[in-house]
């Protein structure tokens, strides 16, 4: 090496961390949801449990003008998302009348099945309902991943 000049790294440390830096955000940017956080089903009785059911929990009671409470077949939580599933039912286990519902008349043309499913966000530390639907008679919720963003995970 000729006196006088520098190696490269020696002369820019900066650059070369700022470009390393670089890369590796580029790096976890791409790094789908499902790959950053595990999903998980919180504990019965837990707060976080609650949290996301008592949101289901409004708008669902709004809509059927009833209370409810959500016998829960499928709950996971990632990454600031849930999805639940499970059969909407009259407080103390009764099957759910829909009677004076809109769905009334689904249910007379045999076309709704006793079941919901709905995807939360969590934003500004509070579970907001995203997307809900009762008595489907297929699987609405295929898709949401992508359409919403959502963690796949959270679906399995």
């Amino acid at each position: 090496m000729a006196s006088g000049t520098r190696p490269i790294l020696r002369e820019r440390p900066v650059l070369i961390f700022i470009a390393r830096l670089s890369i590796l955000a580029s790096l976890w940017a791409g790094t789908p949801a499902s790959a950053q956080s595990p999903s998980h089903t919180p504990a019965p009785g837990s707060d976080e449990r609650k949290a996301v059911m008592d949101s289901l929990r409004a708008p669902v009671e709004r809509e059927l003008k009833k209370r409810v409470v959500f016998k829960v077949d499928h709950l996971k939580l990632q990454s600031g998302w849930a999805f639940v599933r499970g059969v909407p039912e009259q407080p103390g286990g009764k099957a759910m009348d829909y009677r004076g519902t809109e769905y009334q008349e689904a249910i007379r043309q045999g076309v709704f099945d006793n079941w919901f499913c709905a995807l939360l966000r969590k934003q500004g530390g509070k579970w907001k309902v995203v997307v809900y639907s009762i008595g489907a008679t297929d699987v609405v919720y295929e898709g949401w991943d992508k359409e919403y963003k959502a963690p796949p995970g959270i679906f399995r």
